[in-house]
């Protein structure tokens, strides 16, 4: 059940809605304006990775060795 974001052609309100099925894209209406006239609207999203990350900040800098002695 995703939320998508559509904007109203009609008055330019964007909202964003939770869908069940696609088919019920169909019968959403502008809850400003009430138009069905709306568009979706190509969304970002955000998703977090689980595992280990291949990144190390660890303090590997203090090895480095700068050739004097």
């Amino acid at each position: 059940m995703p939320i998508y974001e559509f904007q109203c052609q009609e008055c330019g309100n964007p909202f964003e809605e939770l869908v069940f099925s696609s088919s019920a894209i169909s019968e959403l209406s502008c809850p400003n304006c009430g138009s069905e006239d709306i568009r979706k609207k190509l969304s970002t999203f955000a998703s977090k990775v689980s595992g280990k990350s291949s990144f190390s900040f660890g303090s590997s800098a203090s090895s480095c060795s700068t050739g004097s002695t």
